[in-house]
């Protein structure tokens, strides 16, 4: 906060799952300013912390309008077990963003970013919640996505216990279908940027500035992936971003190469989101069965994973003896 300037007043703001907001009003040189600061009491609080004010500083890069600024971040000085983030305080509306607004704002971030290094990562751990993204840097989204996917259903076996029927389907969904519908984007010619991703879109992290009337993008966990990434949560019916907001980006932003793929890749794409939340609310313990279901789908669809589809992909190349 700017030197010199008194607290005015300080009372809970927002609903917080992992932690709790406040807005600080503090006045100075006369002049009131508004502020949201938001305090972490987890055992990864300074983790937490430093993961959303390294993302929505990444995301200011190339959103300048579009986000809530990163002002600090840190531990609480009286109270070592607890972090803060603050950012300039924004009135924001409760009202579903529209599926125009949201598709130029996706649109902006995925086209205009680039990966400091050319690989899919981040340079510091984020985290979706209380769950820790594995960020270290890769060649491949499919080294990538692959291994996130795993520390997910590490993490959810951590709160729920094993399940050794989920893992044996999980084992084969690996095996078989994350290379099938995974690989095929950076092979036979094709390619994917790494693009910069919120990694947590839906309604309640991205809303209008009444003030400005600018879609904000905040409690961001960013890495550079698979931009497509970013439509995950549209699929699910407990979010109210949803197909129409998925065909709206698509207008703007047509599917990677193999087009044909792109439902089912945005169906493994959910599958960390659903993983997660069987971990965190016991209401929805019914979306490991819904995985694993959508796991055995894909492997049934997919049987000879992706051997299958270089065979078949290289008996639709004509012979060099066609024309």
């Amino acid at each position: 906060m700017p030197v010199g300037c008194h607290v005015v007043s300080v009372s809970p703001h927002g609903k917080g799952s992992w932690s709790s907001g406040y807005k600080v009003d503090i006045d100075v040189d006369d002049e009131e300013i508004e502020y949201f600061v938001k305090v972490i009491s987890r055992p990864n609080h300074f983790e937490m912390a430093r993961g959303e004010f390294e993302s929505q500083k990444e995301l200011e890069k190339y959103l300048p309008d579009n986000v809530a600024s990163p002002s600090a971040y840190g531990t609480l000085e009286l109270d070592s077990s607890s972090s803060f983030f603050l950012t300039p305080f924004r009135h924001l509306s409760e009202k579903v963003l529209d599926s125009q607004p949201l598709a130029e704002v996706l649109d902006k971030l995925h086209r205009t970013s680039a990966s400091p290094t050319g690989k899919f990562g981040f340079h510091v751990a984020t985290f979706n919640g209380v769950v820790p993204l594995v960020n270290d840097w890769c060649d491949t989204w499919e080294e990538y996505y692959g291994r996130q996917l795993r520390a997910d259903i590490q993490w959810m076996h951590s709160v729920r216990g094993p399940d050794p029927k989920f893992d044996e389907t999980a084992e084969r969904f690996f095996e078989k279908v994350i290379p099938r519908l995974l690989r095929p984007l950076q092979s036979g010619g094709r390619t994917i940027k790494p693009s910069l991703v919120h990694g947590d879109v839906w309604p309640g992290n991205i809303q209008l500035d009444t003030t400005t009337r600018r879609a904000i993008l905040y409690d961001s966990c960013c890495c550079y992936g698979h931009n497509e990434l970013d439509l995950a949560m549209m699929r699910e019916p407990r979010y109210q971003f949803t197909k129409e907001h998925a065909d709206k980006y698509k207008e703007l932003v047509p599917p990677s190469a193999p087009v044909e793929d792109f439902d089912d890749r945005n169906s493994i794409y959910a599958m960390c989101d659903n993983i997660i939340n069987v971990g965190l609310h016991d209401h929805r313990q019914f979306l490991r069965e819904q995985v694993m279901g959508e796991m055995e789908r894909l492997i049934n669809k997919y049987p000879g994973g992706i051997d299958g589809y270089e065979l078949s992909e290289n008996q639709r190349q004509p012979s060099v003896n066609q024309v």
